[in-house]
């Protein structure tokens, strides 16, 4: 008895063995299967990134419980790869958990364009991104979920009309606009969540297996993310408890 006691206790304390309620259906379906094998995914996050996306998420969390829009806004030097991977995985796994009120944005220190190459692997993975204008800097629109309205891709400044002003987490994605921004104006958290850049195989034969990686490794560590969170919003604030 007192061994069976013991499991529970552990399990209650391990985000990942909570029951969370998920809504498959909520995704488009081409996704739905490559969603599935991400939620199975996330023993292959390690410690030291786990500790940076609870972070996040217990921020998120904290918002959404005290009736505030949360938002984050996803930054990259250019806004071509890494940044909207991450916010159309991020819109993705809000859907998918249920959790509302919550905003994903991207931006750049530089404008450059939405990079084809990261469009051709969010369509491996089973999005639908179309181009709706032409030009050095098309705008694409991602359609992620059934009924909710596509996400608007294109490279823009962090700072640009549209994006949060002010109470937001700016996740870094990463490293060379992590150093050249080193303060970012209205952002009461900053998280340096760096990936490696798919980029660097451009032209290669090594090429789409890079992108597809990156883009496997952002989601994986979005719907991780998204499952603290709407573990964290059911939880009571501590202010409550007392």
């Amino acid at each position: 008895m007192k061994r069976f006691i013991v499991i529970l206790a552990l399990l209650a304390t391990c985000p990942l063995a909570q029951a969370t309620s998920t809504n498959l259906t909520q995704l488009i379906e081409p996704i739905r299967s490559y969603v599935t094998d991400t939620t199975q995914s996330f023993d292959n996050i390690s410690e030291w990134r786990r500790r940076m996306l609870k972070e996040t998420a217990d921020f998120l969390a904290d918002d959404l419980k005290a009736g505030k829009p949360a938002n984050l806004v996803f930054i990259c030097t250019h806004n071509s790869r890494r940044s909207h991977m991450s916010q159309v995985w991020f819109s993705a796994a809000a859907a998918y958990y249920g959790v509302t009120n919550i905003h994903a944005y991207s931006g750049g220190v530089e404008v450059t364009a939405c990079n084809i190459r990261t469009v051709a692997a969010m369509r491996r993975a089973g999005l639908s991104v179309v181009a709706t204008t032409e030009g050095k800097n098309p705008v694409y629109l991602a359609q992620y979920a059934e009924n909710l309205p596509p996400l608007k891709l294109y490279s823009k400044p962090y700072k640009a009309k549209g994006n949060p002003k002010s109470g937001y987490v700016a996740v870094m994605c990463c490293a060379d606009a992590d150093k050249r921004c080193p303060k970012i104006d209205g952002a009461n958290l900053r998280i340096p969540l760096h990936y490696a850049d798919p980029k660097d195989f451009d032209g290669t034969s090594e090429e789409p297996a890079a992108y597809d990686e990156r883009c496997k490794q952002i989601a994986t560590e979005m719907f991780y993310t998204m499952s603290l969170v709407a573990e964290g919003v059911k939880q009571t604030p501590v202010a409550e408890r007392r």
